[in-house]
């Protein structure tokens, strides 16, 4: 694969293989973020799980946020619609959505459904399933505090998941953010992680590798014993 000369330059300033600390590693991800925009600080977890078996996935509050605000849907009627409505929710509604959805609409990024209207969001399993949309009880997006949801999503609240090859990536930040805050929020994502090890289908070490980027820019790999510490720490 061809690259770019920017990126080049970035990858210039890794020492390849060296693994680095999580300060060192925020700091490379910051100095290696030179597009032309504000670029998205991800983590992507290598999980030693059998995947075809075992799936984690939870929800993680950063707690300086994602530096973007989601928009939100949904769906819920009656006063808990009053509810959702009063919490900043972007679309409230029932099947009126699912048919705008069903049509091809999708200007939203997350989902909220309380359990009274899963009946309505199941039939969108095949739409939302890929795209990572489905709400669901695991990640607290199925729920009768609507509200309490919504406002966490709204301030910065991330969902994770294992994909088919056991990897979780997902985001932490935006890299225009301090260094310090950039650290507190993936250290939060770790222990996160940490807290949802499965009892089983564990192969050998639960976290394996832990990459950090910006949107645009090369692998950082972190430390596998400063992760694992932090990780151990939440389980």
């Amino acid at each position: 694969m061809k690259h770019s000369k920017r990126y080049l330059s970035a990858t210039a300033l890794l020492e390849r293989p060296r693994t680095c600390s999580l300060d060192e590693g925020v700091q490379k991800l910051k100095a290696c973020a030179t597009a032309g925009f504000d670029e998205t600080a991800e983590a992507s977890f290598n999980l030693g799980i059998k995947a075809s078996q075992t799936i984690v996935r939870g929800t993680c509050a950063l707690p300086h946020g994602t530096g973007k605000t989601s928009r939100i849907l949904a769906f819920a009627k009656g006063e808990s619609a009053a509810e959702a409505e009063r919490a900043g929710a972007d679309y409230v509604g029932g099947d009126d959505l699912a048919k705008k959805i069903q049509e091809g609409w999708l200007e939203f990024d997350k989902i909220v459904a309380t359990p009274d209207m899963m009946s309505v969001v199941g039939k969108l399993g095949k739409i939302l399933g890929p795209r990572g949309l489905m709400p669901s009880p695991k990640t607290g997006t199925v729920t009768k505090d609507v509200g309490q949801m919504i406002g966490e999503l709204k301030k910065g609240l991330v969902e994770f998941r294992s994909d088919r090859f056991g990897v979780i990536h997902t985001v932490f930040g935006k890299a225009s953010f301090e260094a310090s805050a950039l650290k507190e929020n993936l250290v939060a994502l770790i222990k996160s992680v940490g807290e949802r090890r499965p009892e089983e289908g564990i192969k050998g070490r639960y976290i394996k590798r832990l990459v950090i980027s910006s949107t645009m820019g090369p692998g950082i790999i972190l430390d596998l014993v400063e992760v694992t510490a932090l990780a151990e720490q939440a389980h």
